[in-house]
């Protein structure tokens, strides 16, 4: 029985159901995300308490660990994303980061049942002898971190690409309208996987003890795994090409070897390489080093038939160039983020000063010191709401322009508001002290007659902070980047987040080794009440302001490459 054109047509636009991707497998992506989320999120909050009372850590040691193990899983995801591009596909990667972080939970959650994976207790009689892990024990544990890092590096930067692409159909006419309703949808379930980790499993944690708290995560990743592999049979898998990092890699390359080319000599765009599937076709007056990369030298041993070069390695596209350019005329701006995230990395700190505090809100109610991060998520996610849906329209009403304040502004409130934040924690800290009634000796600390609702304020201007800096910052980034770059907002977005880790371990040591130089007591003593954790604050706070200060100094000098637009305004105009 033949077919007829308009019956052939309405094959190409079967249901979802009969064909592979679509809507049948966001449950499978969105739960293998979200309970992966909820694990490695409800692990960080406590985590310095399981380290300085199973271990028998420092508080410097034990906050220094953990600043490089959100380093490295947020390191971890450039990785990952050049993996799954150049290597073995987004699926691959997304079941690999599974497994690993099953693997890494499953170890960490041993930790709490073996007793000869952890230190033993210290002396009730004498807390000053407290043995150390053995370099096995300190191994085991650092090994289960780094498989959870791996895990979550190559988790989180491929699967919301994963989702999309069971969704990005071009030839639908509302596939647009699709893929919003997906992210807003998949950023939703993150941010109430957030919410679920810093409240049910920080309590949980604390109310039936170690083997249940860590027990819980690991079974969650083990649904999230089975859920992932479960529904691998429906999958779109696109496979791996070439990536970004790579092309940034040959223009670099090219750069080099062809160093000796006299720029001045090259006259006519005619002698730059213009790839047939570029989008971009001029070059901007930024870092003119780098033009050299895409300079023709023969064009028969250069360019193969079809138009495109014979060695990418010595000859690159006027596409590869200005986005590598692109990528360094926005790194200024962007390390001004780092600041703001080592601000929001104070955890550790926060729950050994909230731990020392009453944090009952009614008689029989007390909240878990590592559950006060989610005052902060929950201004975050409120002042979104109300900006989306309140202010800019109001705003667009009275000034008649759509949409809300400029990236850039934001960005520079957010910085404004970390300063502000972190002169206030170290306020409230002075005063946490002050009114210490037992500042012993040792890891037992006193309990101190204060609310640790006083810390809420700070803990919102945190909130207000990311909200901020970090969506005014992936929006510049949106509107500064080529659009073939977009896809990697967020791997430099991951990678700021990274240097942050590494950067607050450093800064954590460093004001460590410098205040207790001499036997003197450190600043950062694991007794708080003795150390000065005020005073770390007060530093903070002083970077952040010379943070700030930075950033006014590259909102005067960052200029928009005006050659730029004009040509690309002019290839535009010419295209139409």
């Amino acid at each position: 029985m033949a077919i007829t054109e308009e019956e052939e047509s309405l094959l190409d636009h079967l249901p979802k159901c009969c064909t592979k991707g679509g809507l049948k497998t966001m449950p499978f992506i969105i739960v293998n995300e979200t309970l992966e989320k909820v694990a490695s999120y409800g692990l960080q909050p406590n985590m310095v308490i399981y380290l300085m009372e199973v271990y028998n850590l420092e508080a410097v040691t034990a906050t220094s660990i953990l600043s490089m193990w959100s380093a490295l899983s947020h390191g971890l995801a450039l990785f990952g994303a050049f993996v799954s591009d150049s290597f073995l596909g987004r699926f691959s990667v997304v079941a690999i980061g599974s497994i690993s972080s099953l693997f890494g939970t499953t170890i960490l959650w041993l930790t709490t049942m073996v007793p000869q994976l952890r230190p033993s207790r210290c002396d009730q009689f004498d807390i000053n002898e407290c043995n150390r892990p053995t370099p096995v024990q300190f191994l085991v544990l650092l090994f289960s971190f780094g498989i959870i890092a791996v895990g979550a590096g190559f988790v989180r930067p491929c699967s919301i690409a994963f989702g999309a692409d069971q969704l990005d159909n071009k030839e639908n006419p509302n596939n647009k309208r699709i893929m919003e309703s997906y992210f807003n949808w998949y950023y939703a379930t993150i941010g109430m996987s957030t919410l679920v980790a810093t409240t049910l499993i920080v309590y949980i944690q604390d109310a039936f003890g170690w083997q249940i708290g860590f027990g819980i995560p690991a079974i969650l990743v083990l649904f999230s795994v089975s859920a992932f592999l479960l529904g691998s049979p429906l999958y779109i898998k696109v496979s791996a090409s070439e990536s970004l990092f790579t092309g940034f890699f040959q223009v670099l390359v090219a750069s080099v070897r062809k160093r000796n080319i006299d720029l001045q000599s090259v006259n006519c765009e005619n002698y730059y390489h213009q790839s047939p599937d570029s989008e971009i076709q001029a070059l901007t007056n930024s870092f003119r080093c780098l033009d050299k990369a895409c300079i023709i030298e023969d064009p028969e041993k250069d360019i193969n038939p079809d138009g495109f070069t014979s060695n990418p390695w010595r000859l690159c596209s006027v596409e590869q160039v200005v986005s590598l350019k692109s990528l360094l005329r926005v790194v200024p701006m962007w390390s001004s983020n780092i600041m703001v995230q080592l601000s929001l990395n104070q955890f550790s700190f926060s729950t050994l000063q909230t731990k020392t505090m009453d944090r009952h809100i009614f008689s029989d109610f007390e909240i878990p010191a590592g559950s006060f991060s989610v005052f902060m998520v929950i201004t975050l996610v409120l002042w979104i709401a109300l900006y989306d849906r309140a202010l800019v329209p109001i705003r667009a009403r009275y000034t008649g322009q759509p949409g809300g304040l400029s990236p850039v502004l934001r960005m520079g409130i957010g910085l404004v508001l970390s300063s502000a934040a972190m002169t206030l924690s170290a306020i409230t800290e002075g005063i946490r002290r002050s009114l210490a009634i037992d500042p012993q000796d040792g890891p037992n600390i006193a309990s101190v007659n204060m609310s640790a609702m006083w810390f809420v304020p700070q803990y919102v201007l945190l909130g207000l902070a990311d909200a901020f800096n970090a969506i005014g910052l992936v929006e510049f980034l949106y509107s500064e980047l080529p659009k073939s770059m977009s896809s990697f907002v967020v791997a430099i977005f991951t990678l700021g987040m990274a240097i942050s880790g590494f950067f607050g371990s450093l800064i954590v040591n460093v004001v460590d080794s410098v205040t207790s130089n001499g036997g003197g007591i450190s600043w950062l003593s694991s007794n708080i009440n003795k150390g000065h954790l005020d005073y770390y604050y007060w530093l903070l706070a002083f970077v952040n302001v010379v943070n700030f200060l930075y950033f006014l100094l590259i909102c005067r000098y960052n200029r928009p490459d005006q050659a730029v637009e004009e040509k690309q305004s002019q290839h535009s105009t010419e295209g139409a």
